[in-house]
């Protein structure tokens, strides 16, 4: 045992007496020192621990040196923790100078690092194509093994004479033609080497499968389908063995493989050139990582979603106890197990008795005693029987993924998967176009939001007792404990706000900015030059942002949609959902299974026959994802998967009406204006809980319908509600057409990208009207926000985005530059309504009171038709006089023009396009050929704004070439 390590062991009573003074301290609102905000209203503070050290992932490109790597998802120590291994798997694509994806310039990362220096340095820098969390030493230490991920393969090296690395033959090809479900491709995911090194298990996470791979004749020795029903006939249609993730060689014969969807773990006997399931081994979360212990007689699992790591005892293969990742409760009461800390790494220090794990959640790691723990006052009052505890934590980067030590134990490394990404100015992401070389300028900045989010590894001593408890309260500070609610008028507020409050409408739209919509207004700390979305465009939202408050300091959680729609309706997302997001925006395979669809097979649906009867593509096989979990959905209430805002609603018997949330997009549905007229549904949920409360008739999302029927849909249900006096508790409302796209086949000449903006604009603004001239007017209140902000660029943040708040109560012309997020809003809609917090990101956030002002009873709206919806042909109202503005602008483009544009792109779903290609052709479309957005700080521009509209705003006619939209 080191001394550092029987520092923290004898020291826990000092740990303990320092954190249990944390709790006298008011530590909510103090800014930490070298901190950095991040969007899921946290702050990262990676450098505060003494001795440490945190740098960015520089693989060198002599072609772009600036450019750092993004998304670290793994690290492995060598067998003698010499040397350390890190692998990135996510976006990291750059765009050359000519505007096309660069292939050698547009790869993944394994970064090799000599541990015997400190901080440890980089040696050699490896790039493969494709890559997914997979990697593995050899066991003589002179190799490793890549998973290739969506290229279904593993890349092997060996060690040259001079140490380095070098590619060991052709990569071992593992002979996969397709994934399981709809269009998916394979993608090899997790390794362990056999501790002979001869043989090799590749876990493949899109065919429910593992490989077994001889290493020497470098050859698929033969593949085993995990699903109980692929063993045994009698087992058809039970769920197991899908989407396995990680693999753990134990003893010779015997392996370890975790399935996420059905969170076991699959017991594999292993014997000469086969493999079969021998057991399996529930636990309550979703398994990721896992670590063997030296002599193979305990494996540790890291679970999300159960925040915790389950230890199995191999020689019995039953749960030898399970830790609780919660932080010391003497610094974080919660009575409620609000779950979110995101377990996802793990190390063992040499004696195996501190276990250390990264929390993706909490931006941190903990250390973990191992075992029951010491008797330091010696009067026998300890549990024998504890698996072990939480001693403290340590801040890190931004979603730290994995963790190691040195040989000595005396020496922590931690890579992060994300950082703040700042402006994104010169982004410009609103566009797209096939003109040869009127996209470069955009595309080669490479700005966009994956791109801006950077890897981190950080080196710090392994902390003694004290040091520890230091370190503990700065990660206490971090993330809002012990409680947040400490604002002297919050609770006054809330309570007031629930007492004359009984409906909440809560409205998500997509992927704008701030500066991209209300950069113009008059108010706030906006960029006019980047408004290309403004008030001719949107006049309903600057009416609201005007009229009620301007929130010029919100920021979205999410990068994009599959992060963004489980932040803006869980307030949290699931370690699943964080490795595979960017993974899925670079096209490197993976399906978007962050709306209730896995696979692109609806799973709220159980019923096999079911689902192919909505979806006829989904194959015949009643072992493909049976059941009705969802892999990517975060807990709740105790229960999996039941951790969204409308499980919290109904858990406390509030009613409940879905428009449009969670939509099986994957759906052959007639495009019809007013489908209920025809008895015609177009709308399945993906989520059980959905089924009944859900609109039928509400289309989802889907470009070729205008938001200005889905407002008519939702008024004729509203109607009814307001006939019947049965208004539900909570609405929510999908309105995505500020997403922009499928122009040609567009209804109602609704066809161009302002027309688009415009119609979306003109939706919320009716819906906003209709409440306010409602009977429910004087107890409702609007809440709308983008699920994302990645399609617009920002002089602030890439994540700051527009939220608008409308009702009773609410402010009046106010301006609100208080740092709210996503999770703010949630955790606004639920105090109003007395929900329980979702988890642990909610549940410390404070509420949105300063929107608030108790004596604003009094409230109206009415909407006004944007001036480039008159082009469309759409039953609007007829033109008021107070409409005819004195300078007027006629689309510059038509559908013709934005078709050509966005030619080749795939709106069938959100995000399913080119981004980048997309938001340079929305700005050069909208801002005139050539015009590139300027490239300014993140200064404040709240005073002068007179003189910053006017030095920005641009009103041409048609006869002009290059008409820049406000």
């Amino acid at each position: 045992m080191t001394s550092s390590l029987r520092s923290l062991a004898r020291l826990r009573l000092v740990v303990l007496t320092l954190l249990l003074a944390l709790v006298a301290c008011t530590i909510a609102g103090e800014t930490p020192q070298q901190a950095d905000f991040i969007p899921t209203g946290q702050w990262i503070t990676p450098l505060v621990a003494p001795g440490s050290t945190f740098s960015a992932l520089d693989p060198e490109l002599p072609e772009l040196p600036d450019f750092h790597a993004g998304q670290a998802v793994a690290l492995v120590p060598s067998p003698d923790h010499r040397q350390i291994l890190v692998l990135t798997s996510g976006y990291n694509r750059n765009f050359n100078a000519s505007g096309a994806r660069e292939a050698k310039l547009s790869n993944e990362y394994v970064f090799v690092y000599d541990m015997s220096a400190t901080p440890p340095r980089k040696t050699q820098v490896i790039q493969l194509p494709d890559t997914f969390v997979g990697i593995a030493w050899n066991p003589d230490g002179n190799g490793f093994y890549v998973s290739g991920g969506v290229d279904d393969r593993i890349y092997s090296f060996a060690r040259r004479g001079d140490g380095s690395f070098a590619a060991a033959g052709d990569p071992i090809a593992l002979g996969h033609a397709e994934g399981l479900g709809v269009r998916t491709k394979p993608a090899a995911a997790g390794l362990a080497v056999s501790p002979d090194g001869t043989r090799l298990l590749v876990v493949n996470f899109e065919n429910d499968s593992v490989s077994l791979v001889d290493l020497e004749a470098r050859r698929v020795l033969g593949e085993t389908d995990l699903r109980p029903g692929k063993t045994d006939p009698a087992r058809h249609g039970i769920a197991g063995g899908e989407f396995p993730f990680a693999v753990a060689w134990g003893a010779p014969g015997k392996a370890y493989v975790t399935s996420q969807r059905d969170r076991e773990i699959v017991v594999l006997r292993i014997a000469g050139d086969r493999t079969e399931v021998a057991g399996r081994i529930a636990i309550a979360g979703q398994p990721n990582a896992v670590l063997m212990s030296r002599d193979r007689s305990r494996l540790f699992i890291a679970a999300d979603n159960s925040d915790s790591v389950v230890v199995i005892d191999t020689l019995t293969d039953v749960i030898a106890g399970e830790i609780a990742m919660a932080p010391p409760p003497s610094i974080l009461a919660n009575p409620l197990h609000l779950k979110g800390a995101n377990p996802n790494g793990l190390a063992l220090s040499p004696d195996e008795r501190t276990l250390f794990v990264t929390l993706g959640g909490l931006n941190a790691v903990a250390v973990v005693r191992v075992g029951p723990e010491e008797d330091p006052d010696g009067d026998g009052d300890v549990d024998a029987t504890s698996p072990g505890a939480v001693l403290g934590l340590i801040p890190t980067g931004w979603y730290p993924d994995a963790v190691g030590l040195d040989a000595a134990g005396r020496q922590l490394v931690i890579v992060n998967a994300k950082s703040p990404p700042g402006p994104n100015v010169g982004a410009c992401r609103d566009g797209l176009s096939i003109v040869p070389g009127s996209l470069a300028a955009c595309l080669a900045r490479n700005r966009y939001v994956w791109q801006l989010e950077k890897a981190g590894i950080l080196s710090l001593p392994v902390p003694d007792g004290a040091a520890l408890a230091r370190l503990t309260r700065q990660v206490a500070r971090n993330n809002n404990f012990p409680s947040a609610r400490t604002h002297p008028d919050q609770d006054r507020v809330m309570a007031f706000l629930r007492q004359h409050i009984r409906h909440v409408v809560y409205v998500v739209k997509e992927n704008r900015s701030y500066d991209q919509v209300l950069g113009d207004l008059a108010l706030g700390n906006g960029d006019p030059n980047l408004a290309i979305l403004g008030e001719r465009l949107s006049p309903n939202h600057h009416a609201l942002a005007r009229d009620f408050v301007t929130l010029d300091n919100f920021f979205d959680s999410g990068e994009t949609s599959n992060t963004g729609w489980n932040w803006s309706t869980a307030a949290r997302t699931t370690d699943f959902t964080e490795k595979t997001a960017p993974v899925n925006y670079a096209n490197r395979g993976l399906h978007y299974d962050s709306e209730g669809l896995n696979r692109l097979v609806n799973v709220g649906i159980a019923n096999p026959a079911e689902r192919r009867k909505l979806n006829p593509a989904i194959p015949d096989d009643p072992d493909l994802l049976p059941g009705t979990a969802d892999v990517a959905a975060p807990d709740g209430g105790g229960s999996a998967g039941t951790g969204y805002l409308w499980d919290a609603a109904l858990r406390a018997g509030r009613t409940l009406r879905n428009f449009g949330f969670f939509g099986d997009f994957t759906l052959d549905r007639p495009l019809l204006r007013e489908p209920f007229k025809d008895d015609a549904p177009v709308f399945v949920p993906t989520k059980a809980a959905l089924q009944g409360v859900s609109d039928p008739y509400y289309r989802g999302f889907d470009m070729r319908l205008p938001d200005f029927w889905r407002f008519k849909e939702w008024e004729r249900e509203f109607d009814g509600m307001i006939a019947k006096g049965n208004v539900p508790d909570l609405m929510l409302v999908r309105l995505p057409n500020d997403h922009f796209g499928s122009f040609a086949a567009a209804l109602d000449g609704v066809d161009t990208v302002e027309k688009q903006m415009a119609d979306n604009d003109y939706a919320l603004g009716l819906l906003v009207e209709k409440i306010a001239h409602s009977g429910v007017r004087d107890e409702t209140i609007v809440v709308a926000l983008e699920d994302d902000a990645q399609a617009g660029a920002d002089h602030v943040d890439a994540h700051r985005s527009l939220v608008l708040v409308a009702g009773p109560y609410v402010k009046r012309r106010a301006v609100v530059s208080t740092r709210y997020t996503t999770v703010s809003v949630l955790r606004t809609i639920e105090e109003i309504l007395g929900l329980t917090p979702l988890g642990l990101n909610d549940g410390l956030a404070d509420p949105m009171i300063d929107l608030f002002d108790m004596r604003e009873a009094r409230w109206t709206f009415d909407a006004v038709v944007p001036e480039p919806l008159r082009q469309s042909r759409l039953p609007l109202p007829p033109l008021l006089q107070s409409e005819a503005a004195p300078e007027r602008c006629t689309p510059p483009h038509d559908a013709a023009f934005w078709e050509e544009r966005m030619r080749g792109q795939d709106f069938s779903i959100e995000d399913r396009l080119d981004v980048k290609r997309f938001n340079e052709a929305l700005w050069s479309g909208l801002k005139g050929e050539g015009a590139a957005p300027p490239v300014r700080d993140g200064g404040d521009r709240r005073a002068n704004r007179a003189a910053l509209i006017a030095a920005a705003r641009i009103c041409q006619d048609e006869t002009q070439k290059e008409p820049p939209w406000h």
